[in-house]
């Protein structure tokens, strides 16, 4: 059995970075090397978040909340706001959201098949 941080690391966390990345490209023109250098990640990396390669495990885009909040964390990479150990805080906040939102539920039903969806509270109580 996996531990929802496990679960989040592999799915929500990816998810995070791919929109971000892409917002950082789409809305903001930055460049591949300059986007994976403020995450923190390989040029390859964001390459792959940008071509849907990784971080599809997890659609958290759908919830107003959520990509308003990701939103808010490339405009102020963009505006220099915010980097490193803050930067790390902002994703950590974004995911608190989507496993207390109940969005991460099925991918752990699908990393522990005897875990009930309907009888584990353990992101909501977090």
């Amino acid at each position: 059995m996996l531990a929802p941080c496990e679960v989040a690391v592999k799915s929500v966390i990816p998810a995070i970075r791919a929109y971000v990345a892409k917002e950082l490209t789409n809305t903001y023109k930055m460049k591949q090397t300059d986007i994976a250098f403020v995450l923190g990640i390989t040029q390859t990396a964001v390459s792959k978040y940008l071509s849907n390669v990784r971080g599809q495990a997890i659609r958290i885009d759908h919830s107003e909340e959520i990509r308003s909040m990701m939103n808010e964390i490339a405009s102020r990479i963009t505006g220099k706001e915010i980097s490193g150990p803050q930067l790390i805080d902002e994703f950590c906040t974004v995911c608190n959201i989507v496993r207390q939102k109940g969005l991460m539920c099925s991918l752990c039903v699908r990393s522990d098949p005897l875990l009930k969806h309907k009888s584990c509270h353990i992101c909501m109580n977090e």
